[in-house]
């Protein structure tokens, strides 16, 4: 069993440790730490002195996130919800997508080529599997359609 944080330095040292591996928004470390800490008051404070000292930034974990997974061909309804999961509001959510800048159409084109390569759908099920691998990657459904319909010299 994992050793009960009691101090405001234990709980920091064990914070700083699970953020130098990778960015964690405030919800997560919480869920992490609220576990092994035996005054929620006092991990409050910890994380409030983690978030003014720069060590933790929901807005930074927002950007590092959502440029991560739009990168690795998820589109932004997939985003945003699992950004919600990982306890972000929906303002912080908006302004991360937003500042991507990424081409929707473009990137469903390159994730459906990826995967199914340069040939058309040949029958219905066909077009059926493709599309619900694109709305399950996170794109609508006129996004994915458009993708699938794209002839290949475009």
């Amino acid at each position: 069993m994992a050793k009960v944080l009691e101090t405001e330095a234990e709980l920091r040292a064990a914070a700083m440790n699970l953020l130098a591996r990778r960015e964690y928004s405030r919800a997560e470390l919480w869920r992490k730490l609220s576990v092994r800490a035996e005054d929620t008051a006092l991990l409050e404070a910890t994380l409030d002195g983690l978030e003014s000292d720069g060590y933790q930034s929901d807005e930074r974990f927002a950007e590092v996130f959502t440029r991560s997974r739009l990168e690795s061909g998820y589109g932004a309804m997939r985003v945003r919800q699992e950004l919600r999961r990982k306890g972000l509001d929906s303002d912080l959510i908006e302004q991360a997508l937003e500042a991507a800048e990424v081409d929707t159409d473009d990137q469903a084109l390159t994730c459906c080529r990826r995967r199914f390569g340069d040939t058309p759908p040949d029958n219905p099920k066909e077009y059926a599997r493709r599309m619900r691998f694109l709305v399950n990657r996170g794109f609508d459904f006129g996004v994915a359609k458009k993708a699938i319909n794209t002839p290949v010299d475009e």
